[in-house]
């Protein structure tokens, strides 16, 4: 690990100066030998750091989307070329060449962290060894040799003996202990975010082989944290896992409200802005009309949740602008689950329930009895000349007869005799003899 770490020499002065200055800062509140000052002084310095590196991991997650939307094309080669490895990859790297992609960029901001991580191990190596590193003197030196972190020397480790642990001031048990628990929680911490990237953030309607690595990362990840942090000194265990700690929560903050396309996250996003644009009847941040504006310019490439916010809105009057703005509109039309656009059809006349014929017969007969009495009720009213007949005279009779005719009882009907048609019959013809 020395090796390795003195590989990163050129800045191991830029960062022994940036520890300096804020434990010079510190020093004036909680004392310039406490672990308070040095180990916040740690702290200050990975704030730092990723401050600095917030343009990269905007690329790193801009590159592991477009990874992620390429995962159906990749797919598709491995299938095609599954027996010929060098053909495989030679069109991998086309489809990255003509995506303009780059598989190394998700791993950017490990990669520019990685020189600052050695140059604190180096410098925190040799406060345990007792040799002057950069600007740290050796007045600076026997101070940070003296702070101690909940009874841990900053420069302690786990595998270090009790003779050495003692040359330091401090007992090996509260080195052990501290120790322990801060690899407990630098695991934990990277597992978590790990976990929290394939369960929320990961677009489930892609199944490919991508997604198996990133599961198997989530459990190899905590491992080696595990295995390497028994031979980080305290700083450094300090300074990885406040690192964890700030990737946690700036992936937190990028998954609520900067979500995968199709991941599960979005869908959450998508409904909590649902009832923010309905209930204000616009979008009121740049990045509410940022997603907007990306789901308007899918037409119908959108999936089912951008769909449903689409319907969402449409049937409460509200529609997408292209600019990304919500106004009020008539438009009823609702986006299927093919992306096709339909407008809602009025609703069918239901036909009438088809009668029994019980049913048809005790209407008829209600009907005959309400005839006979409308018909005796006719008899008895007496006519005038004033009164005037909305029927022709020649009609009456006819009427009549027709009321008057009685109806076959029980509303049967009149069944033809043997060998003859319904309705008049033609008269025969004489028969030849």
């Amino acid at each position: 690990m020395d090796t390795i770490a003195s590989l990163f020499s050129f800045i191991t002065t830029p960062v022994s100066w940036v520890i300096v200055q804020f434990h010079s800062v510190y020093g004036k509140v909680f004392g310039p030998d406490t672990g308070w000052a040095w180990g916040l002084s740690i702290v200050s310095l990975v704030i730092l750091i990723r401050i600095c590196l917030i343009p990269l991991f905007v690329k790193q997650i801009k590159a592991t989307r477009a990874m992620q939307t390429l995962q159906p094309e990749m797919k598709k080669i491995q299938e095609r070329y599954k027996n010929d490895k060098q053909r495989q990859s030679e069109e991998m790297m086309k489809l990255y060449k003509e995506s303009g992609t780059n598989p190394l960029s998700s791993c950017l901001p490990i990669l520019a962290q990685s020189p600052f991580f050695f140059a604190l191990y180096h410098v925190l190596n040799g406060i345990a060894t007792g040799k002057t590193i950069g600007v740290i003197n050796d007045s600076l030196l026997a101070s940070a040799r003296n702070a101690h972190i909940f009874g841990a020397p900053l420069a302690a480790k786990f595998t270090d003996g009790s003779s050495k642990v003692a040359a330091l001031g401090a007992t090996l048990t509260d080195v052990r202990v501290v120790t322990a628990v801060m690899i407990v929680m630098m695991s934990a911490s990277q597992f978590y975010t790990q976990r929290q990237l394939m369960t929320k953030n990961v677009d489930t309607t892609v199944k490919t082989p991508f997604m198996q690595q990133q599961k198997m990362l989530m459990y190899v990840f905590p491992v080696m944290f595990a295995i390497f942090g028994i031979n980080f000194p305290v700083g450094v265990l300090v300074y990885w896992l406040t690192t964890n700690v700030w990737t946690m929560g700036q992936q937190m903050y990028v998954i609520h409200n900067n979500p995968t396309p199709g991941s599960k996250a979005q869908a959450a996003y998508l409904e909590r802005l649902t009832k923010h644009v309905t209930h204000h009847e616009k979008t009121r941040s740049r990045g509410e009309k940022a997603i907007v504006k990306a789901i308007v310019s899918k037409g119908r490439e959108r999936n089912e949740f951008e769909r449903k916010f689409i319907n969402s809105l449409t049937k409460v009057g509200l529609v997408a602008q292209p600019d990304g703005t919500v106004v009020k509109g008539e438009s009823t039309a609702v986006e299927s689950e093919d992306g096709t656009t339909t407008t809602p059809a009025t609703p069918r006349r239901q036909q009438p329930k088809r009668q029994t014929k019980a049913q048809r017969q005790s209407a008829a007969a209600k009907a005959a009895d309400d005839s006979a009495e409308h018909t005796d009720d006719d008899a008895d009213e007496p006519k005038t000349s004033l009164s005037k007949s909305d029927e022709p005279e020649d009609a009456k009779p006819a009427t009549a007869a027709k009321k008057a005719a009685p109806k076959p009882a029980g509303g049967t009907r009149s069944k033809a005799q043997s060998g003859q048609r319904k309705g008049p019959q033609r008269p025969k013809s004489p028969s030849k003899k």
